[in-house]
């Protein structure tokens, strides 16, 4: 294996599930299908087809990435797992990378990062500002071009270039939820348990 470091970066934020492996920033190995459900179950077996593909072992990675949102509550919480226990595992730094960072990454001159969100809305980061869920007309009414995600399979191979030139941190990727998930707890009182 080249000395270069090898990364790996996912995502599972939208209805997908992406992964590219970069090393000395050449992508090795790219894909990502397009999945309303079952990314928990596909996550581990794409990643292992993406390392098989380019030659690479896990003991190969050097860092990972990982898309920590905004987007689907469930997804983020799948790769953010993932990404984590991976870490942990192979004893190798996790990158926790906005969907903000990866649209600033690739746009040029003044935009507006906006993802979406569930009914017409976006989730943004105003220039200096803090991020927001706002509707589609606000979004377009700042004044700047409004600039989504690229498709997924772009989005993993930037999630890998992002985090291949971080700084080492020891602080775990963390989800960046906007929102409360959609699902509550029961109001119910649970029943009473009795000791026979």
């Amino acid at each position: 294996m080249a000395s270069d470091p090898v990364v790996l970066g996912f995502d599972t934020s939208a209805a997908h599930c992406a992964a590219a492996l970069l090393s000395g920033g050449q992508v090795l190995a790219s894909r990502a299908e397009e999945m309303g459900r079952g990314q928990a179950e596909r996550l581990i077996p794409l990643l292992e087809e993406i390392l098989s593909e380019a030659g690479v072992t896990w003991s190969d990675l050097d860092r990972i990435g990982v898309g920590v949102g905004p987007g689907n509550f469930t997804g983020i919480r799948i790769s953010v797992a993932a990404a984590r226990g991976l870490a942990l595992g192979l004893e190798v730094p996790a990158i926790g990378v906005s969907g903000f960072e990866i649209v600033s990454a690739v746009a040029t001159g003044e935009h507006l990062p906006a993802i979406p969100a569930p009914r017409e809305q976006f989730y943004i980061l105003p220039p200096g500002g803090a991020p927001a869920l706002v509707s589609r007309a606000q979004a377009e009414a700042m004044g700047r071009p409004v600039l989504g995600l690229p498709p997924p399979a772009k989005t993993a191979e930037i999630i890998a270039r992002i985090a291949g030139r971080a700084a080492d941190t020891t602080t775990p990727p963390a989800p960046l939820y906007l929102k409360p998930a959609d699902a509550a707890p029961a109001r119910d009182v649970p029943p009473v348990i009795l000791d026979a």
